[in-house]
């Protein structure tokens, strides 16, 4: 058997959202499918700038009462706030919660039931584990009684980093990218089947005419990587930017945004990558529905 592993992921905050109208709230404000989020299936989405980039993203719940919205705790509050400035006349009660509730995420094991608070699959990638939302404490204690090995948050960003999947605030900054940029619409964090949202139009376009240019996808190196937002370079030109980094499995890898053009090119000449003085190697992340392009000339 599987041993289950989980940890506190201090950097998370709640937001509850409930009220008659919170279901057609969201569903009018946020990339993914709210009316899919159900009491077993969590969802993955953000809120956009009008020019659609991420402004925020979240992965959501469905509570008896409306939602809980699991999203970085460094922009609760100003998340919060955005949400009240569209609740205009909505029947909807929006509140950041407090650190007595929070986020644990569990990966590599079962998960025992029945568990107090909240929990589903994460949506983003099965391989990623599951998302508990709730009392810190009891859910804590009702995982380590399983037989459930606690790790540090560090931990877990190690395993997110080896399964090639980019986060908010780690690989990328908010009002910076699009929701493409950040592989979104492969990790099911965007739905081009339901109405208008905030953004949508420009999403939209991107998705329909194929004009993705820049992906986060995956590094590795033989030794240990720079910071985050060190360039990528390619024959001396910069083709992308490192996110977050770690040492998994006795391998250096990490996750940057990079254009895949650019990096078909290079690639085409046989020139090196390096990030900073470090070769490295890319790939795309093995859940990956995008390809390097045939024909840099062609995207």
């Amino acid at each position: 058997m599987s041993q289950l592993h989980f940890a506190l992921l201090e950097s998370r905050g709640l937001i509850r959202i409930d009220g008659e109208d919170a279901t057609h709230f969201l569903q009018n404000l946020v990339t993914c499918d709210i009316e899919k989020v159900d009491a077993d299936n969590a969802g993955f989405g953000a809120l956009l700038t009008p020019q659609g980039k991420i402004l925020f993203d979240f992965i959501i719940l469905r509570t008896d009462d409306g939602y809980l919205l699991d999203t970085p705790g460094e922009t609760l509050a100003d998340f919060a706030k955005r949400l009240t400035f569209y609740r205009l006349r909505a029947k909807v009660e929006i509140e950041a919660l407090g650190s007595n509730v929070g986020v644990i995420a569990s990966w590599g094991g079962a998960v025992p039931s029945p568990l107090p608070g909240h929990h589903a699959s994460d949506p983003r990638l099965p391989e990623l584990g599951d998302r508990h939302l709730g009392d810190l404490e009891d859910t804590r204690s009702a995982l380590l009684e399983a037989g459930g090995l606690q790790e540090t948050p560090a931990a877990y960003a190690t395993h997110r980093i080896a399964l090639g999947v980019p986060e908010s605030l780690s690989d990328y900054g908010y009002s910076e990218v699009f929701p493409h940029d950040a592989d979104m619409d492969q990790l099911n964090g965007v739905s081009f089947s339901k109405g208008c949202y905030v953004g949508q139009e420009v999403v939209s376009r991107v998705q329909h005419r194929s004009t993705a240019r820049k992906r986060m996808i995956a590094v590795s190196a033989d030794t240990a990587l720079p910071e985050a937002g060190t360039e990528i370079e390619a024959d001396g030109k910069a083709i992308g930017t490192l996110g977050s980094s770690s040492q998994a499995n006795g391998a250096h890898v990490g996750i940057a945004l990079v254009r895949l053009d650019k990096a078909q090119a290079a690639r085409d000449k046989g020139a090196a990558f390096h990030c900073g003085d470090v070769a490295v190697s890319l790939d795309l992340p093995s859940w990956a529905g995008f390809s390097w392009p045939a024909d840099p000339n062609d995207t």
